[in-house]
């Protein structure tokens, strides 16, 4: 207990803190605060659809991930010059958003949305990497959870917030004043030292790119762990990806979108992703995956009832807070996972490989996300989501041995 309270008072931890919040400030604002400022400029559920392509570039991070490790572009040091760099982009492309009439011009509303999602996940490879360097290994646990705490409550702002400043205020002045909530983290960029170098920076790009690869893809569970990054969430990327054009269609006003998908949804994912780790603790990990993966399924089919039953506000409070709920306990589970397949000497470039990787079920099954619904209709959508939950689960078989600790594999 005094180490833990010791720790709070460490600067370094509110750094990371605020860190976390612009990491996850525009995640939204490019998925689905986007998709209903379109649905209420009355394009199609397809067209909508489509629209998840625009964030492609957080399953590509990957690739540019090796060029921040490899350079120093300023004297701000290289984890913050590239913070810097771009969380610019940043500003500049969400005023780009904030400007652009989607009915005018809705090819370069995509463009602006695509650069938005660059310069966010160029930023959160930076992040990623000043949190792993600037924390002790004492320290990277509770750094964690405040970062993954502070990307909820910027989640919150981009989701709920823009929601319900969209009810009184055009949509060009909200993402203007999303554009205005970036200065956090350059505030954070300025005032946060630079890491202390223990490593030798790569003295080629090669070598930043090919020795990461190379000791992870000589792992004979190296192609089976990509499969299961991919697939262990799809249905539940694939649920929350029309979510918000979903709950409009059924007659929900924003007003109660932000309440109770937002707001309550928030809680309900922090009490499920704390409730998720005291239980990996108990569990131990495969179990843990296991039965959060089952239990997040089985919310999905909340939404097929909600879809039957219509407009109801306490089955939508009762969908939400169980799809969240298990959604933050999985996320628990997955996101250990990934972290206990990385080398510590590549922690940074494997790390974006795999939260790479996680995105893109997000991304292209989400461009179709909307033909589905359109053809299936919004029950028989939700059961589908279902379904494609299935084969990540199954997956789990083949990890077994992997995943489980010795003292767990005998119990």
């Amino acid at each position: 207990m005094v180490n833990l309270l010791k720790s709070l008072r460490n600067p370094r931890l509110l750094i990371v803190f605020l860190m976390g919040f612009s990491s996850g400030l525009p995640f939204l604002l490019v998925g689905g605060t986007l998709k209903a400022y379109l649905t209420e400029k009355g394009y199609d559920l397809s067209t909508i659809g489509f629209f998840s392509l625009v964030s492609l570039p957080y399953t590509w991070k990957f690739i540019w991930s090796p060029i921040m490790d490899r350079y120093v572009p300023f004297k701000l040091g290289r984890r913050r010059s590239w913070l810097l760099i771009s969380q610019i982009g940043c500003v500049v492309a969400l005023l780009a958003l904030a400007v652009v009439d989607p009915v005018i011009n809705i090819t370069l509303l995509a463009a602006s949305a695509v650069l938005v999602a660059f310069f966010s996940a160029s930023q959160d490879i930076a992040i990623d990497a000043y949190r792993r360097e600037v924390l002790t290994d004492e320290e990277l646990g509770l750094g964690s959870s405040l970062a993954i705490l502070a990307y909820r409550l910027a989640l919150l702002v981009a989701g709920a917030g823009a929601l319900l400043m969209a009810d009184h205020i055009s949509w060009s002045l909200v993402y203007i004043a999303m554009a205005a909530c970036m200065s956090v983290g350059l505030f954070t960029t300025f005032i946060a030292p630079e890491p202390r170098i223990e490593v030798p920076i790569p003295k080629t790009l090669r070598e930043s790119i090919v020795n990461p690869l190379k000791e992870f893809f000589q792992r004979k569970e190296a192609w089976i762990i990509l499969a299961f990054v991919l697939l262990y969430k799809i249905g539940e990327s694939m649920a929350s990806d029309m979510l918000n054009p979903f709950y409009l269609k059924l007659g929900f006003t924003k007003t109660e979108i932000a309440g109770v998908s937002k707001i309550f949804g928030f809680w309900a994912v922090i009490a499920g992703g704390i409730f998720g780790g005291a239980l990996i603790f108990r569990l131990k990990l495969y179990r843990s995956l296991w039965l959060f993966g089952f239990l997040q399924s089985c919310a999905l089919l909340l939404f097929s009832f909600l879809a039957l039953m219509g407009n109801n506000l306490s089955l939508l409070a009762l969908a939400v807070g169980a799809e969240n709920f298990t959604s933050g306990m999985a996320t628990a589970a997955y996101a250990a996972f990934m972290a206990s397949q990385t080398d510590k000497r590549f922690t940074a470039t494997q790390y974006a490989l795999l939260t790479s990787l996680m995105g893109v079920p997000r991304v292209f099954f989400g461009s179709i996300t909307g033909v589905l619904a359109e053809h299936l209709g919004w029950v028989q959508y939700f059961i589908a989501c279902t379904i494609f939950t299935i084969p990540g689960l199954l997956i789990l078989f083949k990890l077994k041995k992997l995943i489980q600790a010795p003292n767990e594999q005998s119990t």
